[in-house]
């Protein structure tokens, strides 16, 4: 009995057609042909499923291309003596293709591992030249160091390089992160001995301005606190905890010294509120005496002045105020005696009654001119005012 590809003869013997010829390859006594070539059939099966999981997991990523190759291999070398009736030649031209697919990944997996290699390579090289940078020129000391910490961490996580190359670029990293530690503690070093002169300085603008807090020259005093401010400034900082210590004893001779300044003005300015308040009551009287009698006034106005004069400081802004008003209120009496004195004098004596008429006479002409806006004739009428004025009696 047969197939397409074996037979059984009738001695039992099992036959699988190749393209070679038949090859014999066991005999089959335990039944009718037809289970015999079945149980041969079914070991072509195997090998064809075997062949296809290969096929499978390597076309899925699932399989190793190196495993795989060796797997195709061996199966392959078993065909030539396999005891299984199929088409073995077709099994065979698939594990070739398995084995070259396999050799093309193996081969494509061996270009990404080495480029792998390169990339971790060229990543732990930047993160060398980074904490090189730092090492050279970093002065943000707390960010740096945070930065370098955290370079460690990413180290760790960079894989696939070997060992040699690995300890090589470790030891650059390790030596720029001990230079970085050097530059560190030296400029704390010389952090710690500037604030300790600076300590010194403030410990010496403290001892100032508590000799200064006591002080009632407020004007010279004042500038010097002033001045100590500034220099305070420009010394720099001693340290956290000693320049909150230092600033709080600094500030609390300050403080002294303005609150009682400024007590000592708040007490002045009340009084000058005062005095100006009492000003201001003198100028009303002086404002309202009574012009009808010209010497009386005179005689209120005096007394007035004198209790004016007598009265202390005013507020700076109010000085010119008052002086202004009571000088109008004294011009006013002032008006009133030389218009009675120049009332009196036109009465005794005619002609000089008739020069001031003449006089007001040229005024009144020149006021004229000056609405008319003739130049010529406002210069004339300026001039005869002018030898007017200068014949009256002074």
């Amino acid at each position: 009995m047969g197939s397409d590809w074996g037979r059984i003869d009738d001695d039992g013997t099992v036959y699988v057609r190749t393209a070679d010829g038949e090859r014999a390859i066991g005999s089959w006594q335990a039944g009718d042909s037809e289970a015999g070539l079945a149980f041969y059939q079914l070991r072509y099966d195997d090998l064809a499923t075997e062949v296809q999981l290969l096929e499978k997991r390597l076309e899925s990523g699932a399989g190793d291309p190196a495993s795989t190759r060796a797997h195709a291999l061996a199966l392959k070398e078993q065909l030539p003596t396999a005891a299984a009736i199929g088409d073995l030649g077709a099994l065979e031209t698939r594990l070739d293709g398995l084995l070259k697919t396999a050799e093309e990944k193996a081969g494509a997996a061996a270009a990404a591992r080495e480029q792998a290699r390169a990339d971790a390579v060229a990543a732990k090289k930047a993160l060398v030249a980074e904490a090189e940078a730092i090492a050279e020129s970093g002065t943000s000391w707390k960010a740096n160091g945070d930065r370098l910490r955290a370079i460690v961490e990413e180290w760790r996580q960079i894989k696939g390089i070997d060992r040699k190359t690995d300890d090589a670029l470790w030891k650059q990293f390790a030596a720029a992160r001990d230079t970085f530690g050097r530059r560190r503690g030296q400029h704390f070093a010389q952090l710690d001995a500037e604030r300790s002169s600076v300590k010194e300085q403030k410990e010496r603008l403290i001892a100032k301005a508590e000799e200064l807090s006591t002080s009632t020259d407020w004007k010279e005093t004042t500038g010097a606190m002033r001045d100590l401010m500034n220099e305070w400034k420009a010394a720099g900082r001693a340290g956290r905890d000693a320049e909150d210590a230092l600033w709080t004893r600094f500030r609390a001779a300050q403080d002294a010294f303005f609150a009682r300044r400024s007590e000592t003005f708040a007490e002045r300015d009340a009084e000058q509120v005062g005095n100006q308040q009492q000003k201001e009551q003198i100028i009303a009287r002086a404002e309202a005496v009574d012009v009808s009698d010209p010497k009386a006034a005179q005689s209120v106005l005096r007394e007035l002045q004198a209790q004016y004069d007598a009265i202390g400081h005013v507020p700076r802004d109010a000085m010119r105020r008052l002086d202004d008003r009571m000088r109008a209120a004294e011009q006013r009496v002032r008006d009133a005696v030389d218009a009675e004195w120049r009332q009196g004098s036109a009465e005794a004596n005619p002609f000089l009654s008739a020069m001031r008429e003449r006089l007001a006479e040229a005024e009144a002409k020149l006021d004229r001119a000056r609405r008319s806006g003739d130049p010529e004739r406002i210069k004339k009428a300026e001039e005869d005012v002018a030898q007017r004025r200068a014949l009256l009696p002074s």
